[in-house]
């Protein structure tokens, strides 16, 4: 009779994980060193003076009917921005992510590569570096945020969407093909519906980060919430920035509820 074996600890020289340990965290000690973090400078009674302060100017926000107009058409913007460059990014999510998908045995895929190298580099690009390119040419407003946030999108969605793509079930589709169906009936047909659950929820949880996002935008120019942030905060007028904070926070929570209960209502 064989006795189970006691398995080793991993506290040994000989042991994969004791080495990944020692070295994440000599990674860690060495972030800690090399950033020169000034703790004592920040927790000085000058310091936390100065924070008292700020955060007491910002417990009592603008409540002014004229300056809570101006407040609900930006919030209302940056919605309108989260929501169009959600839209935009997945209907080309799922065109990019046809070609950079590999959607059954055998097959060539010849745009793959290419496609993919192509959402790569669009995702790669954050949000804020793209609103800054494109409003050369856009200029300022929502418009060059709503750009910004389709094309950082587009490159999230479509490699998700390739992604669901090549693990959907084929049996449907694979039957069709022998039916000698083309393959744009094939995809609408067998492999859309076989992915749209999924599709859905990919979309619904970047539209809750793009309005994050489309808040912060703005600061570089990019209109809606962050742009009367970055307009108040540089003029330190705390009352008016403690009432865009309280927007965006509000913002924020109604986009997740929305979402949240949309996916409830999908997974039905």
């Amino acid at each position: 009779m064989n006795l189970p074996t006691r398995p080793k600890h991993w506290l040994r020289l000989d042991s994969t994980v004791f080495w990944v340990l020692i070295g994440t965290v000599s990674l860690i000690v060495l972030s800690f060193w090399t950033l020169d973090l000034q703790l004592a400078r920040v927790l000085s009674f000058e310091s936390l003076g100065r924070m008292g302060k700020f955060l007491g100017e910002l417990v009592s926000p603008n409540l002014e009917p004229v300056f809570l107009n101006k407040l609900l058409r930006a919030s209302l913007e940056t919605l309108a921005m989260s929501a169009v460059g959600t839209l935009i990014a997945t209907i080309f999510g799922v065109l990019l992510a046809v070609p950079a998908s590999r959607s059954y045995v055998g097959d060539p895929a010849k745009w793959r590569f290419l496609t993919r190298l192509l959402l790569n580099a669009l995702r790669a690009i954050p949000e804020l570096v793209w609103a800054a390119l494109l409003l050369i040419s856009a200029g300022l407003g929502p418009f060059a945020g709503t750009l910004a946030l389709a094309l950082h999108t587009t490159g999230v969605l479509g490699r998700l969407f390739a992604e669901s793509i090549e693990n959907s079930p084929q049996n449907a589709a694979a039957a069709l093909r022998v039916q000698g169906v083309g393959e744009g009936r094939v995809f609408l047909y067998a492999t859309l519906p076989t992915f749209s659950p999924q599709l859905m929820s990919y979309a619904l949880y970047r539209w809750e980060n793009n309005i994050r996002a489309a808040a912060v935008l703005g600061v570089v120019g990019g209109g809606g919430l962050g742009q009367m942030l970055s307009f108040h905060m540089g003029l330190f007028q705390m009352q008016e920035t403690s009432s865009v904070l309280a927007a965006m926070i509000v913002l924020v929570i109604l986009v997740d509820t929305l979402s949240y209960f949309a996916r409830r209502v999908l997974s039905r």
